[in-house]
Parts: structure tokens; sequence; C-alpha cells
């Protein structure tokens, strides 16, 4: 057990129960392993839920009344924090000790402490929430000082390109930049992307994007990402010891496999399941449909590494040319000489059948140069306006703040650009 799950914010909340739900349903279906790697020893969640209102929370205090949570486990604030990062990320004036920045810290320290063997936090949020993104941000931070040795592993949902809040794109900028400088990976899913994906698995009609969408459902989206997190995270064989044991060191060894270097790290994911035995090289094709291969200027995009983690039929998996239609779909660059790795188990925890097969697919994808720079532009028109600014303002941030963040950003857009080239 090395792994302590933080929840930030409402969608990172959602998404959390979302994540435990699941896992509760693999565990019960899995009667010959009690053990479980983001449980403690006494078979309590390994989670803590923060959000800056009560109300968001109601779903973890339902976890503790079935006794599988830890009440002191959930934090909540007595106010929102108005879409602002700044404003979660300060916090309010005279909180001290007992803030919920410090709440939040000493339930992760209690809980890091309860680890076998604690080696990082995984943390899920929101890019354009005040809480999420401007707490959640402040929260790794304070994580990386705290833990030096230990990883921090972010899942982070972007916003709906048509807009869910008008601040939506200066959260954006300041999480991202905050990320890049504390968190080792960042699992990035885009809820426009993601629901297209969740609603054409179940067979949903398309309707317009966005969040007023007739098509729209936030369920279907949690359940696709949990989903998509759960492949890349739940145990496989091949990395469990001799013993049997599994310490739950997937989330760490992904970012090993997936991010050679520090300054790209912002990963993307697909998944490709099916209830009954199919050929992997199906499930590889099925989940190249879902990988974006074109920048808005029509450069291609390229992958530095992929991962594959194959879950079900794992025999015919290492015998499939799957993974060489993987490494040329994902145009994997020339100069990593080991661009794909791969992991797998018998079974696939996820189905609804001993013969179902899941391919969840994890690549440094230089797609994620499309987002930030839609963010770049956006934020830097409005900076420009001087929109919203004074805002920010109120709650400690400067003009300077938001130019440094552009800098960042526009670092981390050069070397995904040069990926392209």
């Amino acid at each position: 057990m090395s792994t302590v799950l933080l929840q930030v914010g409402q969608c990172g909340n959602q998404l959390g129960l979302e994540w435990w739900r699941l896992l509760m349903h693999v565990s019960g279906q899995d009667r010959e392993n009690d053990g479980n790697p983001f449980c403690a020893r006494d078979g309590k969640l390994g989670a803590v839920f923060v959000d800056s209102e009560p109300k968001v929370l109601g779903g973890a205090r339902s976890l503790v009344r079935c006794k599988i949570l830890r009440e002191s486990n959930i934090i909540a604030g007595k106010g929102g924090r108005g879409s602002n990062w700044a404003y979660g990320y300060h916090g309010r004036q005279g909180e001290g000790e007992h803030g919920i920045l410090q709440q939040s810290m000493e339930a992760v320290r209690r809980e890091a402490e309860r680890r076998d063997c604690y080696c990082g936090t995984v943390m899920l949020h929101s890019l354009s929430g005040g809480t999420g993104s401007g707490l959640g941000a402040r929260l790794c931070e304070e994580i990386r000082e705290e833990f030096p040795a230990g990883h921090i592993l972010s899942v982070s949902v972007a916003p709906y390109q048509s807009g869910e809040s008008p601040l939506q794109h200066y959260n954006t900028l300041l999480s991202l930049t905050s990320l890049q400088r504390s968190v080792d990976g960042v699992l990035l899913f885009y809820n426009d992307q993601t629901l297209a994906v969740a609603e054409a698995q179940r067979g949903a009609p398309k309707g317009p994007s966005g969040p007023s969408g007739p098509g729209n459902s936030f369920s279907a989206i949690n359940a696709h990402i949990a989903s998509c997190v759960a492949g890349l995270l739940l145990p496989v064989h091949s990395l469990t010891t001799s013993s049997g044991l599994s310490l739950g060191m997937e989330p760490w060894e992904l970012v090993r496999s997936v991010c050679p270097q520090p300054v790209a790290k912002l990963l993307h994911t697909t998944q490709a399941c099916s209830r009954e035995r199919m050929r992997w090289e199906i499930l590889a094709s099925s989940s190249l449909q879902n990988l974006p291969h074109l920048s808005p200027e029509g450069k291609p995009h390229s992958s530095r590494a992929v991962l594959a983690v194959a879950r079900g039929n794992q025999d015919s998996f290492l015998t499939s040319t799957a993974l060489q239609q993987l490494r040329r779909g994902h145009r994997c660059v020339s100069w990593n000489p080991f661009p794909i790795d791969h992991w797998t188990d018998p079974r696939d925890q996820l189905g609804c059948s001993s013969s179902s097969q899941c391919l969840t697919v994890c690549s440094n994808h230089s797609s994620a140069s499309d987002l930030l720079a839609q963010v770049w532009r956006r934020a830097g028109e409005m900076i420009q306006a001087r929109a919203y600014l004074h805002w920010y303002q109120r709650h400690g941030l400067e003009t300077q703040d938001f130019q440094h963040a552009l800098d960042d950003l526009s670092t981390v857009m050069q070397e995904y650009n040069t990926q392209m080239d």
C-alpha cells in the first residue's frame, strides 16, 4: 500500500466517488485477494476528500456511515472559492492553522503514515474551478515540500471549450503552470472529448457539445475517466511481486514509463474494451480512433513515450502485433530507443465476464500543445484587456504573476511543438 488519493473540489470529489464505486466493485469480485493497494490495512479507503463547500461532500459522508472512510478524512470549508484560482490558492484571510489548507495537509500526513510504504499521492481535480484548480495546486506544492521523495500524479479535467466560467482560461493557465512545477505527471482529460467518447461507447445520440447540451452527462464523463484511471492504476500481474502482493506501485511505474523528460508531463489516455474475446489488434485500432492525429494547423502529432495496459487474454496479447500497431499509430519519436512499454494481467477486472478484455493506452502525446495554445491565447487576450484581473488581485495575485504563467506555459508549448517538427 503506497498511494494516498486526494480529491479536491466538486469535480474531484464526484470523480473520486465514481473511482471508489468502481474499485469496490472490483474488490467484491476478487475474493482470492483481500488486499487492496488503495486501502489501509484496516480496510478503510486511503483517501482524503476536500472541498470548500460542505454540500459537495455528502457522498463522502455516506462512505463514513458505511464505515469504510474515516470522518477525519473529510475536510469541508464554510464557503466556496468563487471559481477563482487565487482565492482557492491563498484562501480566506485569517484562517490560520484551522484553515482548509492546514486541515487537508494534516489529513494527508496521517494517511501517509498509515501506508506500509508511502510512495506518493494521486490527486483528482478540475483545472477550471476555484477550489479544484487553486487549492489543488497549493496542496500539490505543500505535499512536494513535505514529502520531497514522494511522487505526485494528478488526474486533471479540462473545461468545455464552449465555456463553463468566464474565468476558466485564467484558472487553467495558473493551474497548469503550478502543476508543471510540483507534480511528476498529469493525466489530462478533456470534458468535450471524454463526453463524446463516453456517449459513443454507450450508443447515445450526439447532442451539442458543452455543459448545457442535451447530450451532456457528467455521470458518463466521470464513469469513463474512472474506468481509464482504473485501467492504468489497478494492480497488474506483470508488476506483482513473487509473493503475490501488490504494493500499488502502478502510478509511479507509469510516471517512469511515460515521462522520460521532466518538462513534458501531460499525458493522454484512451481505452477500448470488449465483453468477449477479441483480437488485440482490433482493440488497438479502436483506441487509436480516439487519439488526436493532427493539430489545428494540420501538423501530425507524435508521442515520446507510450504505455499499453492489457487486461484479459494475456498470452494472446504478447503474441499479437498490437504493440507495433500502437507504435505506428502514435508516431513514436525516433530518439527514444524504447518508446513503448506494456503491462499485462490475465484477467480484466473491469469487465463483466471472464472472457472480457480491456486495453488502456497512456501516451506522452504532443496533442497537449493544442490545449496549451488555446489557453495561452485566450488568457493572453483577457490579460491584455485587463478583464477580471481585479478579482484575482484582491486575493493576492498581481499582473506579473499572470505574465510569468504565460511565459512558463510558452516554454512547455515549445517543448511539445519541437517534438512535432
